[in-house]
């Protein structure tokens, strides 16, 4: 029960910063750099730290956990990898309308492409989750995929989504502290440079916060074993009862969708008691 409590809190820790997060960068485009458009300046430059922030970190994060949300364990394991696969997809489809925008505006401002760190992490970040999202589909979407393929892989596809996210952390981390160093540098056309500390800097170092505490918060929860989806848990979708036997193969695909460990019995579960056992 003390488990259950604490991941009540956490995510509702995740909750409200990844809500800190999108309203700290719309406040900071709107109120501080002009606002949105799509206009090759400044304005369509904005449309990247509002996507990055929305996709690559709070929607990708929330698909991460997806799984672990007890109140999503009567519905088919099917139709929850349908809503890790979508959350995932929208997340590449911003990033790549972010990564287009950026473009956009340096070229027609003539300015030098993947220079920085920041860059070369980002555009990483956005390839590799390109790439997962594609082997993903492929493996565990498709019913014809071999089960000791997608025994083989799930180790690899947890780890690399665990990594891409930290990146994306990182990317975003670097990207927000290089664009206020450039706006609000001193001898430019700005009342207070960055280094005196001016309300916008003081919102954007707050975001780089909320984004950081959101993303520790991710990680715990999805990486503590007695929060994963329990391997027995099958929802029957021609009965509101659970299937009292699996077929070999199910039992097979259960269990190696939860870590691959040996297959538990099959036997009724208990939500209140999802902090008391390990389901790996």
């Amino acid at each position: 029960m003390e488990k259950s409590r604490q991941f009540v809190a956490l995510l509702l820790a995740a909750l409200w910063l990844g809500t800190l997060s999108t309203a700290a960068v719309l406040i900071w485009v709107l109120h501080w750099r002009g606002g949105l458009a799509w206009d090759s300046g400044l304005l369509e430059f904005n449309w990247h730290p509002v996507l990055g922030t929305i996709g690559f970190i709070v929607i990708s994060g929330f698909a991460l956990i997806v799984y672990r949300l007890p109140w999503t364990w009567n519905f088919s394991k099917s139709l929850m990898k349908n809503i890790h696969a979508g959350l995932n997809t929208v997340t590449f489809i911003l990033m790549v309308i972010s990564l287009v925008a950026v473009f956009d505006f340096h070229n027609s401002k003539k300015i030098p492409n993947m220079y920085s760190l920041h860059s070369w992490i980002g555009l990483a970040a956005v390839i590799m989750h390109a790439l997962q999202v594609a082997l993903g589909l492929c493996i565990f979407l498709l019913p014809f995929t071999p089960v000791y393929i997608k025994a083989f892989y799930m180790s690899i596809h947890v780890f690399t989504g665990l990594f891409i996210f930290g990146m994306a952390i990182i990317a975003a981390e670097m990207g927000i502290t290089e664009k206020l160093i450039f706006t609000l540098r001193s001898g430019s056309n700005v009342t207070l440079s960055y280094s005196q500390s001016p309300p916008e800097a003081m919102l954007v170092n707050a975001l780089g916060i909320f984004i950081l505490v959101y993303g520790g918060c991710i990680f715990w929860i999805a990486t503590q074993s007695e929060w994963k989806r329990p391997p027995e848990q099958v929802k029957d979708n021609t009965s509101t009862e659970e299937a009292p036997t699996l077929n070999k193969t199910n039992v097979l695909e259960g269990s190696m969708d939860c870590d691959l460990e040996s297959t538990p019995r099959l036997r009724q579960i208990n939500l209140e008691d999802v902090g008391q056992r390990a389901t790996f």
